[in-house]
């Protein structure tokens, strides 16, 4: 009984988070595959979320609670802002978990949660949240950020401090207002070179809409019309 009211609450949740039309860029699509970003802007049908995987994401928002709750208790570190919006602007909108302070510095801080294989098996931050936290320096023009990962299961955590990078975030600016205008021109981006095996292709909710299209570019209004009649 429990179990299906449960469930049903999460699948309902994520209904209404899901009817709200995608007008800019969020600052986590950073690294994301083209492909995908186009069809949520284009609100192409998705493959719904299973409830226990929206409860994992949640129990990751818990994660972020606890690190905060902490760094609020310590005379360590200053929190500057939590929760706090990037400047207001028409590309993209995100926001960073904290700004904070050592006395001497601020840093970005951006907090991130993973099982115990992911966490064991990384050796190196995830290009995608070094691309997200990069964005996040230069919107609020802070030098330096930290990527702070949880391991959901044991708590563990592992930590990379990096500078700003103007170059990367020139490549990912310039990446994101090509998006733009292939979203604005009815473009539907490439496919990633790496399909289907990249791990984005794995867990796509747009899997099976992207398998009927061609891997190159293709006209949204000729692609939609093979959607709507299958």
């Amino acid at each position: 009984m429990l179990h299906e009211i449960i469930d049903k609450y999460y699948l309902d949740k994520e209904k209404d988070r899901g009817r709200k039309p995608q007008k800019h860029f969020y600052i986590s699509q950073a690294g994301k595959c083209p492909r995908h970003i186009f069809f949520k802007f284009k609100n192409v049908p998705e493959k719904e979320l299973e409830p226990h995987i929206l409860r994992l994401f949640e129990h990751g928002d818990h994660m972020h609670q606890l690190i905060m709750s902490a760094l609020t208790s310590t005379r360590d570190v200053h929190i500057v802002a939590s929760e706090v919006e990037i400047p207001p602007q028409e590309l993209v909108s995100g926001r960073a978990d904290a700004v904070i302070s050592d006395g001497n510095q601020l840093y970005v801080l951006d907090i991130k949660s993973m099982n115990s294989i992911v966490f064991r098996s990384m050796e190196e931050p995830k290009p995608e949240n070094v691309q997200q936290l990069q964005l996040y320096l230069y919107y609020f023009k802070i030098s330096k950020g930290i990527l702070l990962y949880v391991n959901k299961d044991n708590l563990q955590l592992k930590e990379y401090i990096f500078n700003y990078d103007s170059k990367k975030v020139e490549t990912l600016i310039n990446g994101m207002m090509l998006l733009r205008k292939q979203i604005d021109t009815n473009i539907i981006p490439k496919r990633l070179t790496s399909y289907p095996s990249d791990w984005q292709c794995r867990y796509c909710q747009y899997k099976s809409v992207c398998s009927m299209g061609a891997p190159d570019e293709m006209k949204w209004n000729d692609f939609k019309e093979k959607i709507q009649s299958r």
